[in-house]
């Protein structure tokens, strides 16, 4: 019997890449409803962006500095693996040409119904983070990034993409997620609010996880992680031709319920210049 389970497992790795197994978990959290990172911004708060009222989050709850992201009149914008009705309807209203790419094609009609609903020009693209090959060289301003690179097996063509598709001294706000956080065992933390240490960094839950979990994980669509570490996160936007010249932290929400944020922040946002 584990023969055979080990044989479909590899038929099922072969045929089904981690990033459409990521696609399809993410589309279907956008049919559950479930998830907040699928949740469209309302037209109250469109509205208000419309008359310069506005703030942007690509982490948990501290939101983007302004001046990060001003001017944002004319700017043309570029919502990495951003999809979900919440960043670039923001920016739109405020005045900025934005493009959105996103994996999930559900996602991306989130943004489109935002703008139908609200009179915004949004560009939506669905694509791999790590391919932007229909988009120019030098094609935009400011490229948004809220935390999605803990999906990605290999960050190094995403930061050359982000890169290439960048003005000269455009700049680049990325989130990502605490590594660390991959040290423990999800389940226990999740489940029951033990912190039990499990898993060596960095970490690949489709590496890792048994035959038997990996199936369970497609068979519920949820999605597949992957920890990366600090130095290919920041060491690798400096490999590509970036300077960092801002830094935060956040923490998780009280209504996320998850005890880590007691003891560590679990989000990092960075602001990049390309050289």
């Amino acid at each position: 019997m584990t023969d055979v389970i080990a044989a479909k497992e590899r038929l099922l790795t072969a045929q089904d890449r981690v990033q459409d197994l990521n696609q399809q978990a993410w589309d279907h959290a956008v049919d559950r409803g479930d998830n907040p990172y699928t949740h469209i911004v309302s037209s109250a708060r469109v509205a208000a962006a419309r008359r310069g009222d506005w703030s942007l989050t690509v982490s948990e709850q501290r939101p983007v500095p302004r001046h990060w992201l001003e001017p944002l009149a004319g700017a043309r914008v570029l919502c990495l693996a951003s999809g979900g009705g919440q960043q670039a309807p923001i920016l739109a209203a405020a005045g900025a040409a934005v493009t959105v790419v996103d994996l999930s094609s559900r996602q991306l009609d989130q943004d489109r119904f935002v703008a139908d609903r609200d009179g915004l020009e949004i560009t939506t693209m669905q694509a791999d983070m790590a391919d932007l090959s229909a988009l120019p060289d030098q094609g935009f301003d400011l490229l948004i990034n809220p935390v999605s690179t803990l999906f990605v097996p290999d960050l190094t063509p995403v930061w050359a993409e982000c890169h290439r598709v960048l003005v000269d001294g455009g700049a680049l706000i990325s989130g990502f997620l605490n590594p660390d956080e991959f040290v423990f065992d999800s389940e226990a933390l999740d489940d029951h609010g033990v912190f039990v240490v499990k898993n060596p960094l960095p970490h690949s839950e489709i590496d890792s996880l048994s035959p038997e979990a990996r199936q369970r994980r497609r068979q519920e669509n949820g999605t597949f992680h992957f920890s990366h570490t600090m130095e290919t996160q920041i060491g690798g936007v400096i490999a590509a031709g970036f300077t960092i010249d801002g830094f935060y932290e956040d923490r998780r929400t009280e209504a996320d319920g998850n005890p880590i944020r007691h003891f560590m922040p679990s989000v990092f946002v960075m602001r990049a210049r390309k050289v």
